[in-house]
């Protein structure tokens, strides 16, 4: 039987022709005017990512955990994406789990062949114990990075929920992923340069996905990021103005308060209780 050939539209030649001919101006221009298709390609997906963040958000809140697992651009997407998660939100580092093919020096540069591996992705998710509590998304421009597709394979297998961000339609990954989200934004302005619109759109979509999930976990107040670490001046002085304006107290009480308790929720919780 002859294998359905993928169409990808993240490999087709850029609507913009001439590149190296044009002024700067143009080609700023230019760049600007294909990243404004982004979002608008994000919105008819967000029926799918309303079902992939539902279906993380369940596991997470009965205490299962969160990988992203990429290779080049879109690794480094999902490595961002975990980083930021623990300062933010005050979660423990490991909760959210990026992996990278070719692993944490794949992060400044590229292995080669490292994406191709299609027995390294289940073997990095099995040196974390992964259970079918956990949930897995892969995330891929072209939708075909078989480091991805097998370890999503392996997870199926064993019963751990699996989702996806890839950029092209009907890819391997999305028919391999429970929840796929497809986020087709067309030909790069530089031809075949995902790091470009596919990896604006992954970037979008990630925040999407953690904020989300996040908020529904309980670590957001109102508006406010009122678990963040205070791991910085700029962040005190954040959390300072938080609490001055909940309690509506003085600056320096605001500031003894939330260094005795180290963070903003538990320094208003602890000022309501008196």
């Amino acid at each position: 039987m002859t294998k359905k050939k993928i169409i990808k539209t993240t490999e087709a030649d850029s609507n913009h022709k001439d590149l190296d001919k044009m002024s700067t101006k143009t080609l700023l221009a230019s760049i600007n005017q294909e990243d404004q298709t982004v979002p608008l390609a994000i919105e008819k997906a967000l029926p799918k990512i309303e079902k992939l963040v539902n279906a993380v958000y369940a596991k997470m809140k009965e205490g299962g955990r969160l990988f992203y697992m990429g290779a080049g651009t879109s690794g480094r997407l999902g490595v961002v994406d975990a980083s930021e998660c623990p300062p933010t939100y005050g979660v423990p580092f490991g909760l959210v789990i990026g992996l990278i093919a070719g692993g944490d020096k794949a992060i400044r540069k590229a292995v080669e062949f490292a994406e191709d591996d299609t027995q390294q992705g289940w073997k990095d998710l099995q040196k974390h114990k992964i259970s079918n509590k956990d949930f897995v998304i892969g995330i891929a421009a072209s939708g075909t990075t078989p480091y991805v597709i097998a370890a999503l394979e392996e997870a199926n297998k064993a019963g751990i929920g699996t989702g996806c961000i890839a950029c092209n339609k009907n890819s391997p990954l999305a028919q391999t992923a429970q929840y796929p989200v497809e986020v087709v934004v067309g030909p790069e302005f530089v031809t075949g340069s995902t790091r470009m619109k596919a990896g604006t759109a992954q970037k979008l979509v990630l925040n999407m996905i953690s904020t989300s999930v996040m908020i529904k976990l309980g670590k957001v107040k109102g508006n406010k990021m009122v678990d963040m670490r205070l791991s910085n001046h700029k962040l005190v002085q954040r959390g300072v103005l938080m609490v001055m304006k909940e309690l509506n107290i003085t600056e320096k009480k605001a500031k003894d308060l939330l260094l005795m308790h180290g963070n903003v929720r538990k320094a208003i919780l602890a000022y309501q209780k008196k």
